[in-house]
């Protein structure tokens, strides 16, 4: 690990400038990744700024009727939150299927969203890797690619964004707000929040330097039935092959609306608009869900090892879907 400084925030705003300042200075909250990075010295920040003290741990009602999460929120407390349970169960699903206990009891809401990937060819700095080392190549392209991507990757960058959480916060339309190192406070569509690869896979979010996450708003919760579910290798502790988040509002034999988000198959939370249009006022029926399961996976594209992950999305979209109107 490379030497480094440290310092304590005192506020949000003195956070901020204090990361501004220094273009090799990061944050550190619970550090469940930041940490191994740093020991592999992928990452080597000069400088870092403990944010973990903050009184960013809240969980809050909003006046529209929704939940203002704090930062600093831990994994395994959102999860069990009374409110989250009952009105956005998709997220506690998605938290309790995301990692250990010990990993959910210091991991935040905000560390969740900003983690990097876990490709290996990421992970080890004998391989060539535009997103650790950009202009250096994609060594996934034609190597061990069975976790990567098959939506929205590109010639540069194959990898997958490893969050569940993000992939149940995009169904539910949450935005996330920020503070900018002049105290500025903005706010992010969590569909915005991080970039699709293109030609600069090493620019990972719209968030600028110094720029930090303060909460994550959900709004009221959706009508209808909320179900995520994760396929993975193994049922504890692994990331997903593939994971799908599903919200369907049904009157009588037909769907009202829907909301699906996918994960384990893009560098971001995948939500195929085109899929959720097809779904509303469809009738609730395994042709209508086998017609948006294809639309979902139009456009994806295979490496070899990851050509698996189109048909077992497909099945999985499919397989939700139902399950999820069978139960409203």
């Amino acid at each position: 690990m490379q030497p480094f400084t440290y310092e304590r925030a005192s506020s949000v705003k003195a956070a901020a400038a204090a990361v501004a300042a220094r273009p090799e200075a990061k944050f550190i909250s619970g550090g469940t990744n930041l940490l191994d990075l740093m020991k592999l010295e992928i990452e080597r920040p000069k400088h870092l700024i403990d944010i973990s003290q903050l009184p960013l741990d809240r969980i809050e009602e909003t006046p529209e009727g929704g939940l203002r999460i704090g930062a600093q929120v831990r994994n395994s407390d959102l999860a069990a939150d009374p409110r989250v349970r009952s009105r956005y169960p998709m997220l506690s699903q998605a938290l309790l299927s995301g990692a250990s206990g010990q990993i959910r009891n210091k991991a935040s809401t905000a560390g969740n969203l900003l983690q990097r990937t876990r490709c290996p060819y990421f992970y080890d700095r004998n391989m060539p890797c535009n997103k650790r080392e950009p202009g250096s190549g994609c060594a996934a392209l034609k190597g061990f690619n069975r976790m990567h991507a098959v939506l929205g990757a590109s010639e540069a960058c194959i990898a997958v964004h490893p969050s569940d959480m993000a992939v149940a916060m995009a169904a539910l339309d949450a935005e996330v707000e920020t503070t900018l190192p002049e105290g500025t406070i903005r706010t992010i569509p969590i569909a915005d929040l991080h970039r699709l690869p293109a030609a600069t896979p090493h620019v990972e979010t719209e968030l600028g330097h110094g720029e930090m996450i303060t909460a994550v708003i959900l709004p009221p919760p959706p009508p209808g039935r909320q179900l995520y579910r994760k396929v993975r290798d193994r049922a504890s502790y692994a990331f997903a092959l593939v994971s799908v988040a599903i919200v369907v509002e049904k009157s009588g034999g037909r769907m009202q609306s829907a909301r699906v988000a996918i994960g384990g198959v893009a560098p971001k939370p995948w939500r195929p608009m085109e899929a959720e249009y097809m779904l509303a006022g469809a009738a609730a029926a395994d042709a209508a869900f086998t017609e948006a399961a294809e639309s979902a996976l139009v456009g994806a594209v295979g490496r070899g090892g990851n050509d698996f992950k189109i048909p077992l999305a497909k099945r999985t979209i499919r397989q939700t879907l139902a399950a999820a109107v069978e139960g409203v």
